[in-house]
């Protein structure tokens, strides 16, 4: 039986192709490393050019350290007969031939082992059938040349010799076993089979056959056990399926006791609603009958109102008469008494006009009102406006400080466009402000100032100001407050001046320079009402 440490893979087979060729007759030359240094390749691993290992999965052993476990007697005949070596059992086994065909998995551990050692033989030595294949990988070879080394096997001896001695140094201890006519009780039937086949020892065709019948066998036993697993399966299916029938079955009774239910609870509730509509037709006809009466008894009331509604036109007509004649006799003698008391008042005047003659009043030119302590129209400031009851935020107080006649209003313009809107860029803050300013100033007919900090500007900014708005930027090295303290300034005293910003300085300084100042967000509001 073949063990992992006498195996290895078809990368060792292409190294030990690749060594000179010793003398006709002679082994290759090996390596001297134990049987148990060398590695085993499991079935299937991947090749030189990629590809998976023969699907026998008998990879060809290594040549290391198996010659001397192979000894040099190995396979030669007995010098004292006088015989060439092997040459009685060659006659033996040339007559033993196979009854069936080689079975399939003998078929392709052969080609698998001749497919790795196809590379390690020379060309020179090849069947011409194979010499096509000689370059490609143990994995193409048999997966392309399969058919071509089952027929140089069969038909080509000495290259079966050269393969048997391939197996020979892979598996000595087998080989040793099959030659001396005992096959190993632990060894795999197929390895055995394999090896009996490329051997050809005495009784290899049984060996074959037996491989075969116990291949068939595992066969047929794989293939009962599939069958009673599938009848298993097949069996626990169709009790699930009676089960759920049986479950549809009575699902379905039950559906059908709950619709013979809902039928006859329907079939009682038409008969009901049979009986209420003939109690309803009945009500229909009753409701008809006084509805007609109802009719009559209207149409005859209809009647009686309209002859009422006659005599009540006739006897208003007559009333309309007796009040006209009432007021014609009224007006007769209301003129009596507007003649009476029209005389008695011209006596009174003449009368009055004849005493101021007499006393020789002078014409009175002031009058008690003008003695109240009070602001007069043409004098109001924009600080006589704060007296009135309204909040620093009111619309309404900026309307009646823009009222006053000849204000000029001074906006803190970036002050302002920071109280409402700070997230839009300085440019979009300007416009926004400037076209509101224009509209306020349009309405109230205002003097319009809006003054911007213009110390930190890098370039001129260009810009067409509003029709009714002067705009003004502050020097380099003067802020926006001051500019804002010499308008206030230049105005001449007595002109009323409203400052439109949030800074407690600025509020302060213009108030001593006569000035109202007023809160940003009032100014906001306003903008933000119309």
């Amino acid at each position: 039986m073949s063990t992992p440490q006498n195996r290895i893979g078809a990368e060792d087979v292409v190294d030990a192709a690749r060594e000179p060729a010793g003398p006709q007759g002679q082994q290759p030359a090996v390596d001297a490393r134990p049987p148990d240094a060398v590695e085993a390749v499991p079935a299937g691993a991947e090749t030189t050019d990629g590809d998976s290992a023969p699907d026998a999965g008998q990879l060809l052993p290594a040549a290391a350290g198996v010659a001397a476990a192979a000894g040099p007697d190995a396979g030669a005949g007995s010098p004292e007969d006088g015989t060439p070596p092997g040459e009685g059992d060659a006659d033996e086994r040339a007559g033993e031939q196979l009854d069936r065909p080689l079975p399939e998995g003998v078929r392709r551990r052969v080609v698998g082992i001749a497919a790795d050692a196809l590379g390690g033989l020379p060309v020179a030595e090849l069947p011409l059938s194979l010499r096509q294949y000689a370059k490609f990988t143990p994995a193409r070879r048999a997966k392309y040349a399969a058919t071509a080394l089952a027929a140089a096997l069969e038909s080509e001896p000495a290259f079966r010799v050269r393969i048997a001695d391939r197996l020979r140094l892979g598996q000595p201890d087998l080989v040793k076993a099959l030659e001396a006519g005992t096959v190993p009780g632990a060894a795999d039937p197929m390895d055995v089979a394999t090896a009996a086949y490329l051997l050809r020892p005495h009784g290899w065709a049984r060996l074959v056959e037996q491989a075969g019948e116990l291949a068939e066998r595992a066969g047929a036993e794989g293939a009962a056990a599939e069958s009673a697993r599938l009848a298993e399966k097949l069996q626990a299916e169709l009790a699930e399926l009676r089960a759920a029938a049986r479950g549809d079955l009575e699902r379905q009774r039950a559906e059908s006791e709950s619709v013979r239910k809902e039928a006859e609870s329907l079939r009682k509730k038409v008969r009901s609603l049979e009986s209420d509509t003939r109690r309803a037709q009945a009500e229909t006809r009753k409701l008809a009958a006084e509805l007609e009466a109802l009719r009559a008894a209207s149409t005859a009331e209809r009647s009686a109102a309209d002859g009422e509604a006659r005599r009540l036109k006739h006897r208003i007509s007559e009333l309309e008469t007796a009040v006209e004649h009432g007021r014609r006799s009224a007006r007769e003698g209301r003129s009596v008494e507007d003649m009476r008391l029209r005389l008695l008042l011209d006596t009174v005047l003449q009368s009055a006009q004849g005493l101021q003659r007499e006393l020789a009043l002078p014409v009175a030119r002031i009058h008690p009102a003008d003695l109240v302590e009070a602001v007069e129209p043409a004098s109001a400031s924009p600080h006589d406006v704060a007296r009135r009851a309204l909040a620093e935020d009111d619309p309404a107080l900026l309307d009646q400080l823009l009222a006053i006649p000849q204000v000029h209003l001074v906006v803190d313009g970036y002050n302002v466009t920071k109280t409402g809107y700070p997230s839009l860029p300085l440019e979009q803050q300007r416009i926004r402000l400037l076209g509101g300013l224009a509209m306020l100033a349009q309405r109230t007919q205002a003097e319009v100032t809006c003054v911007f900090d213009g110390q930190d500007l890098d370039v001129p900014v260009i810009m067409a100001p509003p029709r009714g708005v002067r705009v003004r930027f502050s020097r380099t090295g003067e802020t926006a407050d001051e500019l804002i303290r010499r308008l206030v300034r230049a105005e001449p005293q007595g002109r009323p001046v409203v400052v439109v910003s949030t800074d407690k300085e600025v509020a302060d300084g213009v108030r001593n320079a006569g000035a109202r100042p007023v809160a940003s967000v009032l100014l906001l509001n306003r903008l933000g009402r119309a």
